[in-house]
Protein backbone atom coordinates (compact mmCIF):
# COMPACT_ATOMS: atom_id res chain seq x y z
CA UNK A 1 0.00 0.00 0.00
CA UNK A 2 1.31 3.70 -0.92
CA UNK A 3 1.96 5.70 1.83
CA UNK A 4 0.92 8.97 2.45
CA UNK A 5 3.28 12.27 2.33
CA UNK A 6 2.92 12.58 6.10
CA UNK A 7 3.98 8.99 6.97
CA UNK A 8 6.56 9.56 4.20
CA UNK A 9 7.53 12.60 6.01
CA UNK A 10 7.63 10.66 9.30
CA UNK A 11 10.09 8.02 7.80
CA UNK A 12 12.41 11.63 6.43
CA UNK A 13 12.42 12.72 10.01
CA UNK A 14 13.74 9.71 11.26
CA UNK A 15 16.38 9.16 8.38
CA UNK A 16 17.35 12.70 8.91
CA UNK A 17 17.57 12.19 13.27
CA UNK A 18 19.84 8.84 12.44
CA UNK A 19 22.09 10.92 9.83
CA UNK A 20 22.56 14.24 13.02
CA UNK A 21 23.24 11.30 15.79
CA UNK A 22 25.61 10.12 13.35
CA UNK A 23 27.29 13.21 12.26
CA UNK A 24 27.95 14.06 16.33
CA UNK A 25 29.50 10.90 16.91
CA UNK A 26 31.79 11.10 13.81
CA UNK A 27 30.41 8.20 12.36
CA UNK A 28 30.56 7.54 8.65
CA UNK A 29 27.33 6.61 7.03
CA UNK A 30 26.28 6.18 3.20
CA UNK A 31 22.95 8.26 2.94
CA UNK A 32 21.39 5.54 0.94
CA UNK A 33 22.10 2.86 3.54
CA UNK A 34 20.21 5.28 6.21
CA UNK A 35 17.29 5.64 3.76
CA UNK A 36 16.90 2.02 3.00
CA UNK A 37 17.48 1.26 6.42
CA UNK A 38 14.07 3.02 7.37
CA UNK A 39 12.42 3.18 4.38
CA UNK A 40 12.20 -0.54 2.86
CA UNK A 41 11.30 1.06 -0.03
CA UNK A 42 12.99 3.32 -3.23
CA UNK A 43 10.40 6.45 -2.91
CA UNK A 44 11.48 9.38 -4.64
CA UNK A 45 9.60 11.84 -2.32
CA UNK A 46 12.55 10.73 0.59
CA UNK A 47 15.08 10.97 -1.37
CA UNK A 48 14.37 14.64 -2.50
CA UNK A 49 13.88 15.45 1.10
CA UNK A 50 16.83 13.84 2.66
CA UNK A 51 19.11 14.88 -0.04
CA UNK A 52 17.85 18.14 -0.43
CA UNK A 53 18.49 18.63 3.83
CA UNK A 54 21.75 17.32 3.44
CA UNK A 55 22.76 19.79 0.12
CA UNK A 56 21.35 22.63 1.90
CA UNK A 57 21.97 22.09 5.12
CA UNK A 58 24.17 25.27 6.16
CA UNK A 59 21.93 27.41 4.48
CA UNK A 60 18.78 26.37 6.35
CA UNK A 61 20.79 26.58 9.54
CA UNK A 62 21.60 29.88 8.97
CA UNK A 63 18.15 30.31 7.90
CA UNK A 64 17.15 28.80 10.86
CA UNK A 65 19.53 31.06 13.27
CA UNK A 66 18.25 34.08 12.17
CA UNK A 67 15.18 33.49 13.36
CA UNK A 68 15.85 31.54 16.56
CA UNK A 69 15.23 33.95 19.11
CA UNK A 70 18.22 33.57 21.41
CA UNK A 71 19.01 29.77 20.39
CA UNK A 72 20.71 28.07 17.55
CA UNK A 73 19.80 25.28 16.00
CA UNK A 74 22.12 22.94 16.90
CA UNK A 75 21.72 23.72 20.85
CA UNK A 76 18.00 22.15 19.33
CA UNK A 77 17.12 18.08 19.92
CA UNK A 78 17.93 15.83 17.30
CA UNK A 79 14.65 15.44 16.90
CA UNK A 80 13.73 18.83 16.48
CA UNK A 81 16.46 19.80 14.27
CA UNK A 82 15.79 17.27 11.85
CA UNK A 83 11.64 19.01 11.76
CA UNK A 84 12.98 22.57 11.31
CA UNK A 85 15.58 21.15 8.46
CA UNK A 86 12.69 19.27 6.80
CA UNK A 87 10.45 22.25 7.13
CA UNK A 88 12.44 25.07 6.14
CA UNK A 89 13.39 22.96 3.38
CA UNK A 90 10.26 21.78 1.84
CA UNK A 91 8.91 25.42 2.18
CA UNK A 92 11.51 26.95 0.13
CA UNK A 93 12.90 24.37 -2.23
CA UNK A 94 10.13 22.03 -2.83
CA UNK A 95 6.62 22.84 -4.72
CA UNK A 96 4.59 21.35 -1.28
CA UNK A 97 2.49 24.33 -0.80
CA UNK A 98 3.84 26.58 1.75
CA UNK A 99 0.62 26.19 3.98
CA UNK A 100 0.99 22.27 3.98
CA UNK A 101 4.83 22.26 4.50
CA UNK A 102 4.68 24.33 7.73
CA UNK A 103 1.55 22.50 8.66
CA UNK A 104 3.34 19.45 8.89
CA UNK A 105 6.29 20.37 10.53
CA UNK A 106 4.00 21.49 13.18
CA UNK A 107 2.28 18.12 13.34
CA UNK A 108 5.49 16.20 13.75
CA UNK A 109 6.57 18.76 16.13
CA UNK A 110 3.42 18.38 18.36
CA UNK A 111 4.00 13.91 18.61
CA UNK A 112 7.96 14.18 19.22
CA UNK A 113 8.85 17.77 20.58
CA UNK A 114 7.35 19.38 23.65
CA UNK A 115 5.13 22.17 23.43
CA UNK A 116 7.53 25.34 23.75
CA UNK A 117 10.14 23.39 20.33
CA UNK A 118 6.43 23.33 18.41
CA UNK A 119 5.72 27.03 19.18
CA UNK A 120 9.92 27.79 18.23
CA UNK A 121 9.35 25.81 14.70
CA UNK A 122 5.88 27.61 14.18
CA UNK A 123 7.60 30.66 14.87
CA UNK A 124 10.46 29.98 12.78
CA UNK A 125 8.70 28.37 9.87
CA UNK A 126 5.94 31.26 9.76
CA UNK A 127 8.89 33.93 9.58
CA UNK A 128 10.84 32.11 6.91
CA UNK A 129 7.03 32.17 4.72
CA UNK A 130 6.77 35.86 5.52
CA UNK A 131 10.33 36.87 4.08
CA UNK A 132 9.27 34.06 1.18
CA UNK A 133 6.31 36.01 0.12
CA UNK A 134 7.41 39.37 0.55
Amino acid sequence: MAENRSELRLKCMTILYQMIVYDKAHISYDPDDVIMGVSKVDNEYIKEIVYGVLTYKNELDKLANKYLDGWTIDRLGNTDMAILRMGIFELLYTDTPDVVAINEAVELAKKYSDDSVRKMINGVLDKIYHEKVQ
